[in-house]
């Protein structure tokens, strides 16, 4: 990895890996045991998609978007020894709240986990009323306390940034309808507690690289920061003459004012070609939520949903991933 590239956080030596395939020049490529999780992974389950994981101890730990055959969707804390092979645990997590307003759970999708100094905070799309941000903190992913809704509804795609910003946490969502959302720009908020969120800023909209983001975007994995800025992952939706294509895409935000865009490539880094990812409950979803990265290798692995069906793998090294956006901005 070049020496002028830093990136932030701790040396992760067994993040999973497999080299690029041969003759391949793709910035970012598939594992080759995908999925990872396939259909009914636990008794009570349909599927299990669009789900984040972390580094913990000497492994690693995730919170699981978990479809039960009521097609209802609830959150389930999985572990593993080395982020492939994944024991999901059978009871969805129980989140502790003193007020019985927002201690409802009607569903809950699409997670994402931060940790942020000693502590790991999970946002999710919560109900209330609509589809909202739901949080909560844990250390132990044992006892998961409740924090406030982050948002007014109707808002998904809650990503919080790893650190605070200016001395405020931050976090990246998109604001949305009751529905599946034909439309949809990333917006960055700000709040000094983790429970009165303001500053709203647009970050990005649609269509900057073409018809694969045209109708629709949201954040993806927790930003990763390095020296060239905030690494997003995020994914873009096509609206085509069968339904919604989900891609990745890649943006370089700036590390001060992350509703900045410095670099945004037009075309995307992955998008559903694989059977896992064009046929399932919902055909052609690369949809990323986690990634898992080794600063002193550069190292990425990204977790994402295929065909809202499977949880799936794929890698691409940092250094390449920033120039190949760079090079490709529309910025």
């Amino acid at each position: 990895m070049p020496k002028k590239l830093t990136i932030v956080g701790k040396p992760l030596p067994n993040v999973p890996w497999e080299d690029r395939p041969a003759g391949s020049t793709d910035v970012m490529w598939r594992y080759t045991g995908n999925p990872i999780i396939g259909r009914h992974p636990i008794p009570c389950a349909q599927a299990i998609y669009n789900s984040a994981v972390v580094p913990y101890g000497n492994g690693f730990i995730g919170v699981f978007r978990t479809e039960y055959k009521t097609r209802m969707p609830y959150l389930h804390v999985g572990r593993s020894n080395d982020a492939i092979h994944w024991e999901i645990e059978h009871d969805r997590i129980e989140l502790q709240c003193d007020d019985p307003e927002i201690a409802r759970m009607e569903y809950a999708y699409d997670p994402r986990v931060c940790k942020i100094d000693d502590t790991y905070y999970v946002t999710w799309c919560n109900a209330y009323h609509g589809p909202t941000i739901g949080a909560a903190k844990t250390k132990d992913f044992k006892t998961f306390t409740q924090l406030e809704n982050a948002y007014l509804p109707c808002n998904r795609n809650g990503v919080l940034f790893p650190r605070k910003i200016n001395g405020n946490f931050a976090m990246l969502s998109r604001p949305s309808d009751m529905g599946h959302t034909p439309f949809g720009d990333i917006f960055c908020s700000q709040s000094p507690d983790m429970c009165f969120w303001g500053k709203h800023r647009f970050v990005m909209g649609t269509g900057a690289g073409g018809w694969w983001e045209s109708t629709k975007v949201g954040a993806g994995p927790i930003p990763i920061e390095t020296s060239e800025g905030w690494l997003l992952i995020y994914h873009g939706v096509l609206t085509s003459c069968n339904g919604y294509v989900y891609s990745f895409g890649g943006a370089l935000l700036d590390l001060d004012e992350p509703w900045k865009v410095r670099y945004r490539a037009r075309t995307h880094l992955l998008t559903p070609e694989a059977e896992y990812e064009t046929c399932g409950f919902v055909p052609n979803v690369c949809f990323p939520c986690a990634a898992l990265c080794d600063p002193k290798t550069g190292r990425l692995a990204v977790y994402y949903g295929a065909a809202d069906t499977y949880v799936a793998v794929a890698f691409a090294k940092v250094h390449e991933l920033i120039e190949f956006i760079k090079a490709d901005s529309t910025v």
